[in-house]
């Protein structure tokens, strides 16, 4: 099919295993966790998980074991998987939708229907494309659903199946217990997240905008920090970096390399990078890394605790800047960056180099001018030989509003599940689908509340896992959220 209105069935409905009826309700999440498992064989005995959860770990387990890279994979495949599974639970065909725009681009849309009382819809997104993963980097194969230590691991674990599997299986456990909700509840797993390019939630919203319009959505991009084991702070993304890559570049008429010259364009281009490697942006702080920063120095104590109190001052103390500087998970939200990310120069080992040319990554602050940042650029490194061009063009968009509504809920369910855990909002530095919805109107926060080592993040790297006592959690945790965004008389 190759129209861009074509639209996928999955041929016959999986046959799904038959469970035991779930009772309504939200259990108590250490009661709904499984124990730690330290097999490391995949066919670990999960006898002890609840239905809804053998559901959830089941679906990981074939999005993981279905490749869905760019290169080689197919996303159809994973949508009409997920698709047969909820029209085997009784979902209308009609609400259950793969679409796209080629064969192996699918998207799944489906829709739960609520009572007509005149809310605008929950938009659940997910994508299930995946990073390219080479299993000879791995000491597991990427593309098999492994279980061991405590851990799932696999290809998409932590970017992003965990929260399509999740949605998929909170769906149904919903229709077993006949909820009701007072508005539409729609899931969208989507393709081409990782690829940046126009099959996924773009498509949809150029081609199907009705599909996925709501009044706000909820996306990955944020997630809880554990430390030694605790839980230490539950982060909300509400707004994203703004992604710009530049091209530098230096000509040159060059010559043999037996004579050489001072004016060489590889010299030249590396004096550039090394000025820009000497240059911080300044230091802007918006409303959401100021509560960021806020709350996150109530969880900290120590020097750390008091630099983010110093970052807050104004003029910021510049002990504090300093201090966070040197952190990079910290810099990144004190400021706009730029970074060298690609080389490529010369022409031949015994020729000087007529041209050199390199990628600098910057990731911008939410409300600030690219072009300033280009300007920025050109001025500090000071050279008219130098040219900077960008590399397309920057997509912005605004932070989402700090609704009450959604982080009252947001930090209720968090208060029933980890008591005294705060609710932090975050500005990712990397990017996700959710700016494409901002600018479509939709608010976009990204919550999920699986929990993760601050110092274990394997997300595109190897060996990506997910603690199975997280999954498990955040399954609850998005079950209850849900429900209470769903449905006025939820408390």
């Amino acid at each position: 099919m190759t129209t861009n209105q074509s639209t996928f069935r999955p041929a016959l409905p999986l046959i799904w295993l038959a469970f035991l009826v779930v009772s309504c309700g939200s259990e108590d999440p250490a009661a709904t966790s499984p124990a730690t498992t330290t097999e490391s064989s995949v066919d670990t005995p999960v006898s002890d998980l609840l239905p809804h959860q053998q559901m959830a770990r089941d679906f990981l387990r074939e999005l993981i074991e279905i490749d869905t890279t760019h290169s080689t994979g197919n996303t159809t495949i994973a949508a009409e998987a997920m698709a047969a599974h909820l029209i085997a639970e009784g979902f209308a065909a009609e609400d259950v939708q793969v679409l796209g725009p080629s064969e192996t681009k699918g998207n799944l849309v489906v829709r739960y229907r609520g009572r007509d009382v005149g809310r605008e819809p929950l938009l659940l997104l997910a994508h299930i494309d995946v990073v390219e993963a080479d299993a000879a980097d791995w000491t597991l194969d990427p593309f098999t659903f492994t279980e061991q230590d405590g851990y799932y691991y696999g290809r998409g674990t932590t970017d992003d199946k965990d929260e399509a599997a999740i949605h998929i299986a909170n769906l149904i456990r919903l229709k077993r217990e006949g909820y009701q909700p007072d508005r539409d509840i729609i899931v969208a797993l989507t393709a081409d997240e990782e690829g940046g390019t126009e099959n996924g939630v773009i498509w949809l919203l150029k081609n199907h905008p009705d599909l996925i319009d709501a009044e706000y959505a909820l996306n990955e991009g944020g997630g809880g920090t554990l430390r030694d084991g605790q839980h230490i702070a539950n982060g909300v993304q509400a707004s994203e970096k703004v992604y710009q890559s530049f091209t530098l570049e230096v000509t040159n008429p060059g010559g043999h390399s037996s004579l050489p010259v001072k004016d060489n364009a590889i010299y030249r281009l590396a004096d550039a990078l090394i000025r820009i490697r000497a240059y911080d942006f300044p230091v802007i702080l918006n409303e959401v890394t100021q509560i960021f920063f806020e709350r996150s120095a109530e969880t900290e104590e120590g020097d750390l605790a008091t630099a983010m109190r110093g970052i807050l001052q104004y003029p910021p103390d510049p002990a504090a800047v300093a201090y966070l500087s040197r952190i990079p998970f910290y810099n990144s939200r004190l400021r706009t960056t730029c970074v060298a990310t690609m080389l490529d120069a010369g022409h031949a080992e015994n020729a000087l180099p007529q041209r050199a040319q390199a990628t600098v990554n910057c990731r911008v602050l939410p409300g600030e001018s690219v072009d300033a940042v280009q300007d920025t650029l050109v001025t500090v490194i000071g050279d008219e030989q130098v040219t900077i061009t960008p590399v397309l063009a920057a997509i912005l968009s605004a932070p989402s509003p700090l609704t009450p509504e959604v982080f009252n809920a947001i930090e209720g369910v968090t208060e029933e599940m980890w008591p005294g855990v705060p609710v932090i909002p975050i500005m990712s530095t990397g990017a996700t689908d959710g700016l494409y919805l901002r600018n479509a109107g939709i608010p976009v926060y990204g919550v999920s509340g699986i929990f993760s080592d601050i110092d274990d993040n394997r997300s595109h790297g190897q060996n990506e896992r997910i603690l199975i006592k997280s999954y498990f959690e955040g399954q609850e945790f998005l079950y209850r959220l849900i429900t209470r965004l769903s449905r006025s008389d939820e408390e």
